[in-house]
């Protein structure tokens, strides 16, 4: 099994470079870092966990610019977001930011994607929240054909071009792994129907086994292998060897653990925890 660190990527916390070169020292297969434009200050949506927002959510540099930080120091370290907002972004400008990032690390980029939780920021980026997902699975649409098309048009209710030239080409082929983050019996269609992969928060599967068992028939009613799909899961539980081997054997074949944030002081001593660990699995 395949352990790779998440990072809140918090102004305050380590700076991806040497964050990244911590994680491959450490023999870890990737590193992966989530997305937030902003935090409204009169936020009205209620955080998902409860309580109040943690205060890294208010703090989360730009996950490109953090990762090819990363990647300029890292020789192998795989660099994944967890996840990419892609209804935030321009559907072309984001194909040829995601990419240049993947030509440039040498083919290591991991898009793990999601419609996101909070209502409020959506909207400030002009968008109707209860249409996120449509948007998102036809900029994803749009950005392969961008990807895998010398001329690429795409024709859809929100995101509409014709015969446009982008270059560079990922050096993925036919792309980089597209991830969809979600745990609820709609993503597991949506992994079907446009990803390569599913990568759920543990907090939210109690037990993971019948969500994947259920992912495999969706996928096979949808004429897709179920084996090709990457399977990744992140823990913000406490994590042991006995829990990894149960999500080994639900069939996933990477678990992400949550670095803290804050200093190398605080950062690396987890890390070496953690990289005990993974010689358990």
């Amino acid at each position: 099994m395949d352990i790779g660190i998440f990072s809140y990527n918090a102004d305050y916390g380590m700076e991806p470079a040497s964050l990244a070169l911590a994680c491959e020292e450490r023999g870890f297969e990737s590193l992966w870092v989530g997305e937030h434009t902003h935090i409204p200050a009169g936020r009205k949506t209620p955080f998902p966990g409860g309580g109040d927002l943690p205060k890294p959510y208010y703090h989360m540099a730009d996950p490109f610019v953090s990762l090819a930080m990363a990647a300029a120091v890292t020789n192998t370290l795989k660099l994944g977001t967890g996840v990419c907002l892609v209804v935030q972004h321009d559907p072309i400008v984001l194909a040829k930011t995601v990419s240049t990032l993947d030509r440039l690390s040498g083919g290591r980029f991991l898009f793990g994607i999601g419609g996101g939780w909070n209502a409020d920021e959506m909207e400030n980026h002009g968008f109707a929240f209860d249409r996120r997902w449509k948007l998102l699975r036809e900029r994803i649409e749009a950005m392969k054909a961008i990807w895998t098309e010398e001329q690429a048009s795409y024709a859809g209710e929100f995101v509409q071009f014709e015969q446009i030239i982008s270059h560079p080409k990922p050096l993925q082929t036919p792309h980089p792994p597209v991830l969809m983050g979600g745990a609820t019996e709609r993503s597991l269609d949506r992994v079907a129907r446009y990803c390569d992969g599913w990568m759920p928060i543990d907090v939210l599967i109690k037990d993971p086994a019948p969500y994947v068992a259920k992912l495999r028939r969706v996928v096979e009613e949808a004429g897709r292998n179920p084996a090709a799909l990457s399977l990744s899961i992140f823990c913000q539980l406490r994590t042991d060897a006995d829990k990894l081997k149960r999500y080994q054997d639900a069939g996933f074949s990477r678990a992400i653990l949550a670095a803290p944030t804050g200093d190398a002081e605080r950062v690396l001593p987890r890390l070496d925890g953690f990289a005990e660990l993974t010689q358990t699995v």
